[in-house]
């Protein structure tokens, strides 16, 4: 019985243990990327001299700060906010083969299955605004809840449209795909699809231009503002993880995956999907934040019949490929 379980949970607890170390550094790397965009040092003494164990330092002031719940509050779904983002954040990736030879779950609907579980982050968000008691909180997961639903239509319609190409939700197929070449070189609906992966998982991962429900100048924090200590540190934590899985889908299903000029191997999809993480470090350094009816707007009006389209172009691309 023993056995059995350290047997299950060995490469659960590496996976973990690998993807938390991962994501404590990328909040690093953002901040020596906005620090050399700006002109300034960014994280230097704690590590010297660049600071690389700044992340754990920021880990232990979190972990020892004073856990408040607000006057009011529903104090079981303000805990439970938090810990469900975290934990949906993390079982997403039971899908994803990130790293070495990790015994990631290889089926037919991976990436319905991946794009399911990373959806249901908005329930823990909304739970959490819900029950703070603060209206700049409520207000924030409105926005939140808006934002998601509407660009969850175009992300994933951006991510049927080389499946349709490809015929396969799995990923291994998928990769095996673009052996050859890959589907961001696909003629237009690559770079198509593409844009629209890239606009969306900005919407979807909360990130500067599109980061309407953490307006600081109008909203504080959003939806985190009555929290502190370890429950922040989750839901900080978490935003990570969710946008390195992003960084890590998009290497999948746009860049080749493990297919590499030099090497192949699954340490390419993370190095692929640091690239990734790294543009978009500068996107969000480099432009300003929109309004939230600007934002809907662009999404029901532009982005939607765009991605309706490069899906109608897909299937007529397919049908043509396979009858003739």
């Amino acid at each position: 019985m023993l056995d059995s379980f350290i047997i299950f949970a060995t490469p659960i607890f590496k996976t973990i243990s690998i993807l938390i170390l991962i994501v404590a550094y990328l909040v690093w790397l953002e901040r020596k990327v906005a620090a050399k965009m700006q002109s300034r040092v960014g994280p230097y003494s704690v590590g010297y001299p660049h600071g690389w164990l700044q992340p754990l330092a920021d880990a232990l002031k979190l972990m020892t700060k004073d856990d408040a719940i607000p006057k009011n509050s529903d104090s079981l779904l303000f805990n439970f906010g938090p810990i469900w983002i975290m934990v949906v954040s993390l079982a997403s990736f039971a899908l994803l083969p990130f790293y070495f030879e990790n015994p990631m779950l290889n089926v037919d609907l991976s990436l319905m299955l991946f794009i399911a579980i990373s959806s249901l982050i908005i329930i823990g968000i909304f739970v959490a605004g819900w029950s703070s008691n603060n209206k700049y909180a409520l207000i924030s997961v409105l926005r939140m809840t808006a934002q998601i639903i509407s660009y969850e239509i175009p992300l994933i319609i951006s991510l049927l449209i080389p499946c349709i190409l490809i015929g396969s939700l799995s990923f291994g197929e998928i990769i095996r795909f673009q052996e050859d070449v890959w589907i961001i070189f696909y003629p237009i609906l690559g770079q198509v699809s593409f844009i629209i992966f890239m606009i969306s998982a900005l919407a979807e991962g909360n990130r500067i231009p599109f980061d309407l429900s953490e307006a600081e100048s109008e909203l504080i924090s959003g939806y985190t503002t009555e929290y502190s200590g370890i429950k922040f540190a989750l839901f900080y934590l978490a935003e990570y993880v969710h946008l390195f899985g992003i960084c890590v889908l998009g290497s999948i299903i746009f860049f080749g995956g493990s297919n590499g000029p030099f090497f192949s191997g699954n340490i390419m999809i993370v190095i692929k999907a640091l690239l990734f993480f790294t543009l978009i470090l500068f996107i969000r350094w480099s432009f300003f934040r929109i309004r939230i009816d600007q934002l809907l707007k662009f999404n029901w009006i532009k982005l939607i019949p765009l991605s309706f389209t490069g899906l109608l172009l897909a299937c007529l691309v397919k049908y043509y490929m396979d009858f003739n």
